[in-house]
């Protein structure tokens, strides 16, 4: 298996991988991992990788530009490879879903960082979106971290199969009853024909407000349901 992995600070990941289980299959030669810095395919001085949302809010957005650069280029040709966006809005983590990624060939994971993706990350790419449960942390590296170790622990070789038998599904917590959060754009207005919602473009914050409390429910209605059932 081959392991990419998109990261604003790959440092973080040094120690994670170059120990215990992830060192014993890198060294067996059963799976391979490479570090790529998102800012390496920025195109302005200051190796911006976020800007200010449309709309209004707190905190920057991740750009579009430099994540689609990195994953085309590092991609290539389709090699069965499973894009995976970490985000507290996409399907929780188990260990069914360990098993269903250590049968992929290759999987690319992309770290955020700040208050989100722009939404056309999401659409243009169309990533696998994972959660480690219902919190936030400060970006997605921690989680990849986790659910690397999860995939490559399951690969065949990494442990003996009388180990197998004991890793096959886990419960989840969920905590506490939230929506999901509305979609998330910031500049350019126009990217690879995907405009920006006309209403974020308004400068009527009521207007704003009203149509991202819509798009938070119909996600949340779509994608975690179970969170308005506990409200």
């Amino acid at each position: 298996m081959r392991i990419d992995i998109l990261t604003i600070f790959p440092d973080m990941f040094a120690g994670v991988l170059n120990e215990s289980i992830l060192r014993i299959a890198r060294e067996k030669g059963l799976v391979e991992f490479h570090l790529h810095n998102i800012r390496n395919w920025t195109e302005d001085r200051h190796k911006s990788v976020d800007d200010r949302p449309y709309g209004g809010g707190p905190g920057m957005v991740m750009k579009p530009e430099p994540i689609f650069r990195a994953v085309e280029e590092i991609a290539g040709e389709p090699q069965e490879a499973e894009k995976i966006l970490l985000s507290p809005q996409g399907e929780v983590f188990s260990q069914k879903m360990a098993s269903e990624l250590a049968a992929r060939k290759r999987l690319i994971f992309i770290c955020g960082r700040y208050e989100g993706f722009d939404e056309r990350i999401r659409l243009g790419l169309a990533p696998r979106e994972i959660s480690l449960g219902d919190f936030v942390l400060a970006g997605g590296e921690v989680a990849a971290m986790a659910i690397i170790e999860a995939v490559v622990r399951l690969l065949p070789g990494v442990l003996g199969d009388e180990d197998s038998a004991k890793y096959e599904s886990f419960s989840s917590h969920t905590g506490e009853a939230k929506m999901l959060d509305y979609p998330q754009y910031t500049r350019p207005p126009v990217f690879r024909g995907m405009r920006v919602p006309e209403v974020l473009l308004s400068g009527n914050h009521e207007k704003i407000r009203k149509w991202r409390e819509s798009q938070a429910l119909k996600k949340t209605k779509t994608r975690r349901k179970d969170l308005l059932d506990k409200k």
